[in-house]
This record gives structure tokens, sequence and C-alpha cells, in this order.
């Protein structure tokens, strides 16, 4: 049988390495695929290096499977940077974000991530980048919605007349 090959291994590779560490299930199966090729008599440093993984690793894994089975495979909690808002902050936020910049004193037409960091940096004094704002708008539920340019000097009649409508489909 001919030896099959994949084009840049070394980008597959680490591919799909992050695609296992992405989802808590890929890991636990990672994890059970480890201590089966042990169970099958393989040591740990041959299986850490078929996995991509370091041979402490993988004794963990073992460790923990002989002591608490396969539950012992499984992520635990993952607890993450503590929250710089507190609960009544965010409800606050949830709020805002429900009337328009200019209610709360500030001079624009619609939230993005820039405004609404600036906004928690005035009020709560709490730093936050724009990103984790943007993050903070899905959390709470919003959708960041850009308004749409106009072109300037544009004719609005033109305009109209050339828009493409249900009643000129025919």
């Amino acid at each position: 049988m001919k030896r099959l090959t994949i084009s840049q291994p070394e980008a597959i590779i680490l591919g799909i390495q992050d695609e296992i560490r992405r989802s808590p299930e890929s890991r636990y199966d990672h994890r059970l695929h480890g201590v089966l090729l042990i169970a099958q008599g393989m040591s740990c440093r041959h299986v850490a290096n078929l996995l991509g993984d370091s041979p402490r690793t993988v004794q963990y894994w073992v460790h923990r499977f002989e002591s608490e089975g396969l539950a012992g495979l499984v992520d635990g909690e993952r607890s993450g940077r503590p929250t710089r808002l507190s609960d009544e902050q965010s409800d606050e936020i949830g709020l805002v974000l429900r009337k328009s910049p200019s209610d709360v004193g500030l001079s624009a037409n619609g939230w993005d991530g820039k405004l609404l960091s600036s906004y928690i940096a005035q009020k709560y004094d709490v730093a936050l980048g724009v990103r984790q704002s943007q993050r903070l708008f899905r959390q709470l539920g919003f959708r960041l919605r850009k308004p749409r340019r106009l072109i300037a000097r544009a004719d609005p009649e033109r305009q109209s007349a050339d828009k493409k409508t249900l009643g000129n489909c025919g």
C-alpha cells in the first residue's frame, strides 16, 4: 500500500492541536486516547511524542485516571481572570446601552467598543480595552450595529430612483 502524506504537515499539526485545545470535549478525547495508548503498553514518552504533549502531562492524565476514573480526564472549572465590574455595574451598563450615548452626556450617535470603554473608565474608573468592551456588548445581549455612511454630495432623489425595490422587479 502506498504511504500517504499530507502537504504542509507542520501547519496541519499546529492547526489540529489548536482545535483540540479549543473545546472541552476534544481535550477530554485527547486525554482518553493518551490513556488508551498507555493501557496498550506504550511508554509515557512515546505517547507524549505521538500526541504532542510532554511526558509529564501524560503522567498526570494516567494518575488522575487511576485515582478518579474517567472523571479524572474531564476538564475542571477554569476560573479565569476575575471580572473588573460588579454585577450591579454590569446591570447599570445594560440599562445605559438601551439609551443613546447623547442621553448620558456623550457626543456620539451610537455605541461602539471604544465609546463604551471610555464611558466605563469615566463612570466606574475601570479600564477595559475596546475588545473587552465589545465582548461586554454580547454578554449583555446587545449587537454592535454600524450606521450606514451617506455619500457626500449625493442627490437623494436620484438615489431613490436607482434603488432596487420589489415593485421594480416586475
